[in-house]
């Protein structure tokens, strides 16, 4: 590829915020060792205006790339050496959309960008990225692994390959998986990118070219940078056919496969290898099934191991579509949904009979872009509300909405029917503003777990926070129930304490029946993220949940093995690398494992 005029972003060292490092022994920064120490932009050398827990001692180092790319045609299904060289027609197609790029990004950074968007924000501290770690065997371990502990847990998050040149959203980073191996007593660490079509390609280009969501489609310059991306598709320089997602957000293994999921794409399948390491298989579309892209929370019935998800679309109807596949992975034709608007539909909910699907106040409106805005927007006109669909329902018309004023759910922890009195409850944390992860807000930002009851005889909804002492309320966000009791009344969730946002300083163990909380902080300056309940074989809160911890003053992380009845911690799995905050996981037990195809 020809020259980037935007380059100068490139290839650098970036210190966001105006704090000092802590030292770092050599041990401690080996998984930093490789970036180079040029000096950043003046954009984000400016003093920043803005107080946000991401503010932390940051160090956002990235893989050194070549002030120069070569000419070359990027083929997202070759290794990286495998390329071509660009024709005439193509060196100077590559010329003049550089030059166009150069000119947008000269003028972006005459702009302040908005914390939602400001790497500076979004990626610092320990939300910054870390290189790959291949497998670490024989970790230290305090305490003692329990022997029910057998399989690998792994967890998902965002991890940008390449500094950003402009706007950057938490979300947006390239997702790399982190996994921990249990066997025989003995754990073992690894991480790995999740080799999508678009992280290939910017690997071999040696720079970001694919249009980031959030941190970048937002007005004008949005517009312009899609324009671009287009442009270079035409004239070959890039491939958007096989995918444009990140995988970044969610894990599920499913019919002997382990998916890496983003809500704009199809899964990619990683495979774990027998020593631990994680490989890309590719991306997977169910032998040919499965032709749009999936929700990053699709959820697997305990009961029947079927899987059940969504399909939303932002540009043309259907705006979003239902369907489940079989434990052999047979699919199932698409129900298609009707709504008025592409609506933000991140995660659902299902019962034994029932599908939940919320329909809430964040929606798409890309007009928005044309008038100078975000094209993610809390329309406060529009009532929220649920729509109750039987599970093997063939098409969309007998779907029961019902009405749930202000509420916005990003995550619905669990569902369940009550009979007795025709009611289906959900389970989920309201957040409030419903768009302040997307959007600037002045207003503090409130996770409120509650109980949301959906009455199918009246069609009413009530709504109340599970945590009925206002002086005890705290932001709950990521987490779980016993997975083994997914869409069946469950009494206890773990969930991660969001406080300071968007930080998670420990978890709370929560009885959704009483609503009496148990919690566990990881310390001063120590925090986590995602609790994942590992369940046992005797009551429903008979197991162990495990989660990474980073320590902010030593630079330090661990996994934390936590007995889920007493919350003592009964071992500590000491990793050799920095672990970044991030998204959701799973664990896949050992007899599970040695099925993996």
């Amino acid at each position: 590829m020809a020259s980037f005029t935007a380059n100068t972003a490139v290839s650098r060292r970036w210190f966001g915020g105006n704090h000092s490092q802590p030292s770092l022994s050599s041990s401690q920064s080996s998984d930093l060792s490789y970036c180079s120490s040029m000096p950043m932009t003046s954009r984000v050398q400016r003093k920043l205006n803005v107080s946000s827990a991401l503010h932390t001692p940051p160090a956002l180092l990235f893989p050194k790339q070549s002030s120069t790319s070569p000419a070359i045609v990027v083929n997202p299904k070759a290794k990286d050496s495998d390329t071509k060289q660009m024709n005439v027609f193509q060196r100077a197609a590559a010329a003049a959309l550089d030059a166009a790029e150069g000119f947008l990004v000269s003028h972006e950074r005459q702009h302040p960008l908005p914390k939602t968007a400001d790497p500076s924000v979004q990626i610092a501290g320990n939300f910054a990225p870390v290189n790959e770690q291949p497998v670490r065997r024989n970790l230290p371990v305090v305490g003692k692994i329990p022997d029910s502990i057998k399989g690998v847990y792994v967890r998902n998050g965002a991890n940008p390959l390449h500094e950003p040149v402009t706007g950057h959203h938490f979300f947006d980073g390239d997702g790399m998986v982190h996994a921990v191996k249990f066997e025989d007593g003995l754990a073992s660490y690894a991480c790995r990118f999740t080799q999508t079509n678009r992280f290939i390609q910017e690997r071999q280009l040696g720079r970001p070219v694919f249009p980031k969501a959030i941190g970048e489609l937002h007005g004008h310059t949005g517009i312009a940078r899609l324009m671009l991306f287009y442009a270079r598709a035409a004239a070959g320089l890039v491939d958007p056919a096989h995918g444009t997602g990140v995988a970044n957000a969610g894990l599920v293994y499913f019919n002997n496969r382990l998916l890496a999921m983003s809500e704009d794409d199809l899964p990619y399948q990683v495979r774990i290898t027998p020593s631990g390491d994680l490989k890309t298989v590719g991306r997977y579309d169910f032998d040919g099934q499965l032709e749009s892209t999936m929700i990053a929370h699709p959820k697997v019935d305990p009961e029947s191991g079927e899987l059940f998800a969504l399909s939303y679309d932002v540009v043309s109807k259907p705006y979003l579509k239902y369907f489940r596949f079989s434990p052999d992975g047979t699919k199932s034709p698409d129900v298609e949904i009707n709504l008025e608007q592409p609506t933000m539909m991140h995660d659902f909910a299902i019962t034994e009979n029932f599908v939940v699907i919320p329909d809430q106040q964040v929606v798409f409106k890309l007009p928005e872009m044309i008038r100078g805005g975000s094209p993610v927007v809390y329309d406060k006109e529009k009532v929220a509300r649920f729509g109750v669909l039987d599970k093997y329902a063939e098409d969309s018309s007998a779907i029961k909405w019902i009405e749930a004023p202000d509420c916005f759910c990003f995550h619905l922890w669990n569902a369940w029917e009550e009979p007795e009195t025709e009611e289906v409850v959900v389970i989920g944390s309201c957040m409030t503003p419903p768009d302040s992860i997307f959007n600037e807000s002045d207003e503090n930002l409130k996770s409120v777990l509650s109980e949301i009851r959906l009455n199918l005889k009246t069609g009413e909804s009530t709504r109340r926070p599970i945590i009925s002492d206002g002086e005890q309320q705290v932001n709950l966000e990521a987490g779980m129930v016993n997975r083994n009791m997914l869409g069946r009344k469950t009494k206890y969730a773990y969930l991660a304490l969001a406080e300071p946002w968007p930080k998670v300083s420990g978890f709370a163990k929560v009885d959704l029946f009483t609503g009496e909380v148990k919690k566990h902080l990881y310390g001063d300056n120590r925090y986590g993220g995602e609790p994942l309940f590992l369940p046992g074989e005797g009551a429903e809160d008979d197991g162990h949940i495990l989660c990474f911890v980073h320590d902010e003053m030593t630079w330090k992380s661990e996994l934390q093995i936590v007995n889920a009845v007493s919350l003592e911690v009964e071992a500590t799995v000491k990793l050799p690398s920095r672990v970044p905050y991030g998204f959701h996981g799973t664990f896949i037990g050992a007899s599970d494992l040695a099925k993996q195809v």
